[in-house]
């Protein structure tokens, strides 16, 4: 049994939540938990969920339907109607990906399973480089949703939320799993595609932006067409 205290992490199975795990792991025992929320490529996100969980070792793991965000709508990443669009979300105001309230909610499902299995932190990968106009993605955000867990779980209970790449670009994210030695090759981050990135929606864009300026390639298959 370890004495090292234990931390959630919200590991969606993309670049950023596995380098967060790894973040997470130097200090802290891990739970991972893993949020099905009715965005396209569900079935390859649990894939690298599940294919990174046996990489870190973890006896603690959680797969949550939360599948009522993707009924809800709102957002090209579950509403198969709206066009995921094909540049970086630089150039928007709000990106249609943008999925409403997902972090907020996530996030709660995260600190009710980290209050009741004794965990003393939640780790996210947020990052404000990326995404500088998702609303929940900003540190003023974090800092008020823990003081709203301060108020909302039982007396007595300590979690705060960690955001160690809010403020890295992908490049910075990159270098920081390879020095910590995580699978790369196991994450997915394309919107759209389950099979081989498409190589064109913006995550895809900002992945390989990311490691072309690292120098390496990009461990994971993409449509070559769209290169």
């Amino acid at each position: 049994m370890s004495d090292r205290k234990l931390a959630v992490v919200l590991l969606s199975g993309g670049l950023d939540s596995c380098v967060t795990a790894a973040v997470a792991g130097q200090d802290y025992d891990l739970a991972l938990f893993h949020g099905n929320y009715g965005q396209r490529t569900v079935r390859r996100e649990l894939q690298a969920f599940r294919e990174l969980a046996v990489f870190f070792r973890c006896r603690h793991l959680l797969e949550a339907n939360l599948d009522y965000l993707g009924a809800i709508g709102g957002s090209s990443l579950t509403d198969a109607s709206l066009a995921i669009p094909q540049t970086d979300t630089e150039s928007e105001e709000l990106p249609s990906t943008y999925v409403p309230f997902r972090n907020t909610i996530l996030i709660a499902a995260v600190v009710a399973w980290a209050e009741v299995i004794g965990a003393s932190a939640v780790f996210i990968g947020a990052n404000i480089i990326d995404g500088p106009d998702y609303p929940d993605c900003r540190p003023d955000y974090f800092n008020a949703y823990n003081r709203l867990i301060e108020l909302g779980t039982r007396p007595g209970t300590h979690i705060r939320i960690h955001t160690p790449l809010i403020h890295l670009d992908k490049a910075d994210i990159i270098r920081l799993g390879l020095k910590l030695q995580v699978p790369l090759e196991l994450t997915w981050s394309c919107y759209r595609n389950e099979d081989r990135a498409c190589g064109c929606c913006p995550s895809c864009r900002i992945r390989l932006k990311g490691f072309a300026e690292v120098g390496i390639k990009d461990p994971i298959l993409y449509d070559e067409e769209n290169l």
